[in-house]
């Protein structure tokens, strides 16, 4: 089922859906005391001004303003703003489109969903506009690092189906990536680990316990130092293939986060990670068609050291 708490008290404003937080069951005050604590990232005057724009409603379209008394549990919407969104000079492409699913190709450097310091510049905003499809949600993620496939459900009453896809692992994804090279680590193989949140921004780690992330590994070519992967995972943790590599101590090309944090300048495209979404494999939900999708980006070359 697809989400009904969606009132749409809000329009989509330039292609972005208004945000959402839920008020706590108990609480007193006034509704703007907690957005303030909330998200301390709005100043108080921010949040006056939006007010007074009518872009602060409940969930039953009331105007909230500093004079409102808390909702106990009510969903109140607002537009999410950024001073500077870092500007992403790659574009996607559209390889299928139909009445129920975009399955695009999507650059390095570009988020999927809006979120930190990207509103515009991202790929469901970008194709929202683009394809006139308000609708349009993803059904998967990939990191903002990684190129490939996304897939996208079109209609909201469809999107459970294409969602449950992904949740009961009936879609085959393969990547393509870029490392070293070591004799000693051999092909095929099947990665398992415990990932868990490491406590360090957004990255993942891994620790002794039941295996929950799994990965089908295999070499397609080496060159010197440098070897090309095929990599199938079986579950879906994030950063799985990257933690995986890193672990064998085959952290990916142009790898930012892992083995250690090394990030670019803003700006900076020239390391793009070496990841590549490469293909998506599923029988449609909705029309029970086989589907095969394949990337048309490429990666590197191997490098000759």
């Amino acid at each position: 089922m697809y989400n009904t708490h969606d009132p749409r008290v809000l329009p989509v404003r330039a292609g972005i859906k208004p945000s959402c937080v839920v008020l706590p069951s108990r609480g007193d005050g006034v509704v703007l005391e907690y957005l303030e604590q909330r998200l301390p990232a709005v100043a108080r005057a921010d949040w006056l001004r939006r007010m007074a724009q009518g872009e602060v409603v409940s969930e039953f379209g009331q105007r909230i303003d500093a004079r409102t008394p808390f909702l106990p549990g009510v969903r109140i919407y607002y537009y999410r703003e950024v001073d500077t969104e870092p500007q992403v000079p790659f574009e996607a492409q559209v390889l299928y489109q139909d009445a129920h699913i975009v399955v695009a190709d999507k650059p390095h450097f570009l988020p999927v969903m809006p979120g930190g310091h990207y509103l515009q510049n991202t790929l469901l905003v970008r194709l929202k506009r683009e394809l006139n499809l308000p609708d349009l949600s993803p059904v998967h993620r990939i990191d903002r690092d990684t190129a490939g496939l996304v897939l996208f459900s079109v209609q909201r009453a469809d999107r459970g189906a294409y969602q449950a896809l992904f949740r009961d692992r009936l879609v085959h994804k393969t990547y393509e990536a870029v490392a070293p090279w070591r004799s000693e680590v051999t092909f095929p193989r099947e990665h398992a680990s415990r990932m868990v949140e490491s406590g360090d921004f957004i990255r993942m780690h891994e620790v002794p316990g039941e295996a929950n992330s799994r990965t089908q590994m295999e070499l397609l070519e080496c060159h010197g130092a440098w070897a090309r992967y095929r990599l199938s995972p079986i579950s879906g943790k994030r950063h799985q293939l990257r933690v995986h590599m890193a672990a064998l101590g085959l952290g990916l090309w142009g790898d930012a986060l892992y083995p250690v944090v090394n990030d670019a300048e803003p700006g900076d495209f020239s390391r793009p990670l070496q990841l590549l979404a490469r293909s998506l494999e599923f029988v449609d939900p909705v029309t029970g068609e086989p589907r095969r999708f394949e990337s048309r980006r490429s990666l590197r070359p191997l490098p000759d050291a």
